[in-house]
């Protein structure tokens, strides 16, 4: 019976062990994509004399929001199981603010 229990310990310990690797493997990799993305929106900013700012400042901003989205679901671990409701109120505040803002931009362009 001692034997079934140590074994049964060591097979969720290497399955545990699988997952944390896997798990830092992507944060490494979300990590160096978010240092791409860093490097890119420097270029862009340096490279505004040859790039319309017009394009400039959204593709900051699509940059930012997908840097957003990786800290949120990968170093803030908000991909596991049990955020949902954590999740719900970050985007539905998102969303609030969005649709603010552009009432507000289009009450005063108006």
């Amino acid at each position: 019976m001692d034997m079934n229990s140590n074994s049964t310990t060591d097979t969720k310990w290497e399955l545990r062990k699988a997952a944390n690797k896997e798990e830092m493997n992507q944060q490494f990799i979300v990590f160096a994509l978010t240092i791409l993305l860093t490097i890119l929106a420097f270029a862009a900013v340096v490279f505004t004399d040859t790039v319309s700012m017009w394009f400039v400042a959204p593709f900051i901003f699509v940059l930012a929001v997908i840097q957003v989205i990786f800290q949120l679901f990968y170093f803030m671990h908000m991909k596991h199981k049990g955020h949902a409701a954590p999740i719900l109120f970050i985007f539905s505040g998102v969303l609030v603010a969005a649709v603010s803002i552009l009432a507000l931009m289009t009450v005063v362009w108006w």
